[in-house]
């Protein structure tokens, strides 16, 4: 099936329906993966891992995403990101189930689950990104970092429900399996409704032209340096999503169900700022945007690591939320502004954040051996310093205004 045969002709009505899919992908994979998250201190005790152990079958997720990204561009390039986000949501179920089921046996069918559940997250996440940058240049307004924002609901359901399920004792294989269900038959169904990836209609007629190699883009300097910016805040965001709920009942000795919910509200902080940064992306513009709330998160990572209380960290995570809310998705936006190189673009700036995923979980947990989870998470405030200096290749002119549609 090809993109344009699979997806849905660029009517008004069209559009919105895949908006409306768009935001059903992004959700979906934020509630599966902060399902998973929810629960990784029960599997740590399950499977009596240390903090460094526990960083290496974490690593698992950043290997099968690590190997997906770059591969991601030329084949939702080829295919269509229709196809690419339904077989990714039937994988990222299977790699959930294996990792729920692997819970009861040892680290490695855990980490096997991890790996195709990291390959699926991936590739899901360069396709609906791509879909994201579609619907916006569709919309004619700043809507991306309200997906992501749909993303950040996701998760804060997720975790909010991972610690429903820890306060209630449900078994961790039975809660995730159900998961999985839920998120692989729903999200393929919503994918149907996205957009074609290359518009048919003539909307993006001036961008037409031969489109240039998938490895183009990575000899683009302004994509490379954007793809450094994304990924700051990929690390600010991986870490919060694997280490916050850890780094509370380990350092403050707070019971599960109370260090679960500090990290969801690192989430409900990072979803309020991407519902409502459009409005500031529009009026003041991305760099300064992003360089204020990246200074907001270092203040809120720092909080959170030396916190005399822990309703003090409690307002630390709430900060580093907020702060490392709206890096990801202006990355995403500055890559995508350009349909021809869109897919490709997207593929290489998430293949770099992708990094950080790489490199966040065992960095934190090796250096939580040595220093304490707590204090290692100061990696991150000097990462986001990083995102100020960079914040400049940001920039990219707002697409054209639809027609048809009304005015925002």
């Amino acid at each position: 099936m090809s993109p344009s045969t699979a997806a849905t002709p660029a009517t008004p009505q069209a559009i919105r329906a895949a908006a409306t899919a768009t935001y059903s992908a992004f959700i979906g994979l934020g509630f599966a993966f902060a399902s998973w998250a929810s629960r990784i201190p029960q599997v740590r005790d399950r499977l009596d891992l240390d903090p460094a152990a526990l960083g290496w079958v974490l690593l698992a997720v950043a290997a099968g995403s690590l190997l997906a990204m770059p591969l991601s561009g030329p084949v939702v390039t080829r295919i269509g990101s229709t196809n690419v986000v339904t077989a990714m949501a039937v994988m990222f179920g299977a790699g959930l189930t294996t990792a729920a089921l692997g819970s009861l046996a040892g680290a490695l069918p855990v980490a096997a689950g991890l790996f195709l559940l990291g390959f699926a997250n991936g590739a899901w996440g360069v396709a609906m990104n791509v879909q994201g940058t579609v619907v916006e240049r569709h919309l004619g307004r700043s809507v991306m970092s309200r997906f992501h924002a749909g993303f950040s609901l996701g998760t804060v359901a997720g975790a909010l429900l991972g610690a429903a399920m820890v306060a209630l004792h449900v078994p961790v294989a039975a809660h995730l399996i159900a998961v999985a269900a839920l998120v692989a038959v729903g999200v393929a169904r919503q994918a149907r409704r996205f957009l074609a990836d290359h518009d048919p209609t003539g909307l993006d007629r001036s961008e037409q032209g031969p489109r240039p190699g998938a490895l183009t883009a990575w000899r683009e300097p302004r994509t490379l340096l954007v793809g450094v910016f994304v990924f700051a805040f990929a690390f600010a965001e991986g870490v919060g999503n694997d280490w916050i709920s850890v780094a509370a009942i380990d350092g403050y000795h707070v019971p599960d169900a109370l260090g679960t919910l500090a990290f969801a509200a690192f989430l409900a902080a990072m979803t309020t700022g991407r519902w409502f940064g459009p409005a500031l992306l529009d009026r003041y513009g991305r760099i300064t945007v992003v360089r204020l709330t990246a200074f907001i998160g270092i203040a809120g990572v720092t909080l959170f690591a030396f916190a005399p209380t822990f309703p003090a960290a409690c307002a630390g995570s709430l900060l580093w939320g907020l702060g490392a809310a709206l890096g990801f998705p202006a990355g995403m936006s500055a890559g995508g502004s350009d349909p021809r190189r869109a897919a490709a673009r997207v593929s290489v700036i998430a293949s770099i954040g992708s990094w950080a995923i790489v490199a966040g979980p065992p960095t934190i947990g090796v250096l939580g051996n040595h220093l304490t989870v707590l204090h290692a998470l100061v990696t991150v405030a000097a990462l986001l310093g990083t995102a100020i200096l960079v914040a400049g290749t940001i920039h990219a002119p707002h697409p054209s205004r639809h027609p048809d549609l009304p005015p925002r």
